[in-house]
């Protein structure tokens, strides 16, 4: 066995025990807390509320489950099974440039492994988030919303690989920078279409109306200095009960967008709190931060990439035995998350960070107490749980955890002084 098919093995066997361990401590521990609210939420989250948080935090838990150990079968059956070296001596027959034939491997293993696991999506969608009160679609969107994904997929990533591919054919040993370019200058543009092309395909989007709220938000946006193309509310209960707030597009083409599930929720103060909060990564540099440091770490998986191209071992180890661009390509991007997982804990703990810095802005320019009780509604409403496992939540939680980040929050509410301090 070749040292890098071991290595291989190892990396997915430490993973999949690693994240099955995490996940019984995070079932345990949300169990062992199921049976009173936490003293931070006493009188604004119901003990029903609390447990019906923990039951739907289990049922996704389980769910997991089932979604690790097919994803983990997939990929051993691709890779050591056969399954990539069948379907690429399945596409070498055929009479096409061999460009096409590596568009028509990566799309066909893209589908068919989409295809195996859609029985557990829909179970999500069906079962367990209509268990809980959270799905609002029906089979019919469902299937046109599934449709409509792969359509996009289509005509963005057609061009895409096409055009990696053929630099990969064509432009040397230095390929790969050229590719690395390709590749950030098409996240840019999706970035920038998105939207106003690609996201008003799914959802309806419309400008906020004229009232407090409107002003409130203006108001907040001059303060910080935020010129947007505009505000939206989206209509996100027409496939799902959970709420949520964002601002998208960089540039000249940032819009700001709520569920209009959390518009219909939360008070005019907590609004404006939500946002102040999305501001907050803007005025910390926060998405361009991210920008930087994943066009930094695409440069080097696809410097990676350039090497072990033309490395036959590369292959051999992972079942296949032809060589191509497209299979050095698909191998690359089916085996990375196998190691890179190991870095989650890290990426995690920046992105708290970055969550705590922007609550921070938000209280500066909205106040903690509002901040509060939005989050209290959200985790209610969207039944998150209020108890995670410590060691769970930093491995896999960008925010910070519900009591954290409250207890957070509350240290910045300015202390009513008490009648001894007052006159002294």
């Amino acid at each position: 066995m070749h040292p890098f098919t071991t290595l291989f093995i190892s990396a997915i066997a430490i993973g999949v025990a690693l994240q099955l361990w995490l996940k019984w401590r995070h079932k345990r521990h949300i169990l062992q807390h199921r049976a009173a609210v936490p003293e931070a939420f006493a009188g604004k989250v119901s003990l029903a509320e609390h447990q019906k948080a923990a039951d739907y935090t289990v049922a996704r838990l389980e769910a997991g489950h089932v979604a690790l150990l097919l994803g983990t079968a997939l990929l051993l059956f691709w890779t050591l099974g056969g399954g990539i070296n069948l379907l690429h001596e399945q596409w070498r027959q055929l009479p096409l440039d061999p460009l096409w034939r590596g568009i028509g491997l990566i799309f066909s293993l893209t589908f068919l492994s989409s295809l195996i696991e859609l029985p557990l999506g829909i179970w999500n969608t069906f079962v367990l988030e209509e268990r809980f009160g959270f799905n609002r679609t029906t089979p019919a969107r469902f299937i046109k919303d599934m449709l409509l994904q792969l359509l996009l997929a289509l005509l963005l990533g057609t061009p895409l690989l096409l055009a990696v591919l053929w630099l990969m054919e064509q432009a040397g040993d230095g390929w790969w920078l050229a590719a690395w370019g390709v590749w950030m200058g098409f996240l840019l543009l999706v970035m920038w279409i998105y939207p106003t092309l690609i996201a008003p395909l799914f959802n309806k989007f419309t400008p906020l109306q004229e009232g407090a709220l409107k002003q409130r938000i203006e108001q907040l946006l001059e303060r910080c200095g935020f010129a947007s193309k505009g505000i939206f509310i989206m209509d996100g209960s027409r496939r799902s009960g959970h709420g949520n707030a964002y601002f998208t597009g960089f540039g000249r083409n940032k819009r700001i967008v709520f569920y209009d599930t959390l518009a219909d929720s939360l008070e005019v103060d907590e609004m404006e709190a939500v946002l102040a909060h999305e501001l907050g990564h803007f005025k910390h540099r926060h998405i361009l931060k991210h920008l930087v440091f994943s066009s930094i770490m695409t440069l080097l998986g696809f410097a990676l990439l350039g090497w072990l191209a033309g490395e036959s071992w590369f292959y051999r180890s992972l079942g296949v035995q032809g060589e191509s661009n497209a299979l050095a390509l698909l191998l690359f991007l089916l085996v990375l998350p196998v190691f890179t997982q190991f870095l989650q804990p890290l990426m995690a703990l920046l992105s708290r960070r970055h969550e705590f810095q922007a609550d921070n802005f938000a209280v500066v320019q909205s106040g903690a107490e509002p901040m509060i009780r939005a989050l209290v509604k959200l985790y209610r409403e969207n039944a998150n749980t209020l108890t995670p496992d410590p060691l769970y939540s930093a491995f896999h939680d960008s925010h910070p955890p519900a009591p954290v980040r409250i207890a957070h929050l509350s240290s910045k509410i300015p202390s009513v002084p008490t009648h001894e301090e007052v006159t002294q």
